[in-house]
């Protein structure tokens, strides 16, 4: 974070230091006869696949960044606070259109990848999620519904626990238009079990 701008950097950039030695070619190319010309074509076979071998690496670490600041910049207010409240509807569709690329690459560039923020670190994938329209027509994450009812439920109180009703009632209230039955799959998505069986935990 710097001021109210966010600056993506990678932690372990490789391309810099990886690099074809031309030297060492020169060398190996001289010592081939001018005759040998299979240990001449198997000299260059070999450094024509070290030069595609650094290009991939560059190439690599471009389409990392460039997908690391489509979603930023679709993110920045989250990644600005830190807030999970903030985060935004985002499937990869939306980075594949907002960032030109295929959105098999955006999924296989996100996965297994992590972000260290000011606010801690996070996992790629779980800055996508669907969008849910509230009371007011505004889409918003259900990322930020299932943090709304981990923090309620967490919150409860442990001698009588909220049902499943009970947390619609109270999403409602607080303008978040949820069916019961998607208020139960956010909750054993987190692995929260149901209000009889918490209460048993008192």
């Amino acid at each position: 974070r710097d001021g109210d701008d966010i600056r993506v950097n990678l932690l372990h950039a490789r391309s810099s230091s990886v690099f074809v030695n031309q030297s060492l070619y020169d060398q190996l190319a001289g010592q081939c006869g001018s005759r040998d010309k299979s240990a001449i074509q198997y000299v260059r076979n070999k450094l024509q696949s070290a030069k595609w071998f650094v290009q991939a690496v560059k190439q690599r670490e471009h389409t990392m960044m460039q997908i690391m600041e489509c979603i930023v910049r679709i993110q920045k207010e989250y990644f600005v606070d830190g807030d999970i409240h903030l985060l935004k509807p985002m499937v990869l569709r939306n980075v594949a259109e907002e960032s030109g690329l295929d959105i098999s690459t955006i999924s296989r560039i996100t996965s297994n990848k992590y972000a260290e923020t000011h606010f801690g670190l996070i996992y790629l994938k779980d800055l996508f999620s669907e969008g849910i329209a509230n009371k007011k027509g505004k889409v918003i994450s259900n990322k930020v519904i299932q943090s709304v009812i981990e923090e309620t439920i967490s919150n409860e109180d442990k001698r009588h626990p909220y049902t499943d009703q009970q947390l619609v009632h109270i999403l409602t209230g607080q303008g978040y238009n949820i069916a019961r039955r998607t208020v139960a799959k956010y909750r054993e998505q987190m692995g929260i079990p149901i209000a009889q069986i918490r209460s048993v935990w008192v």
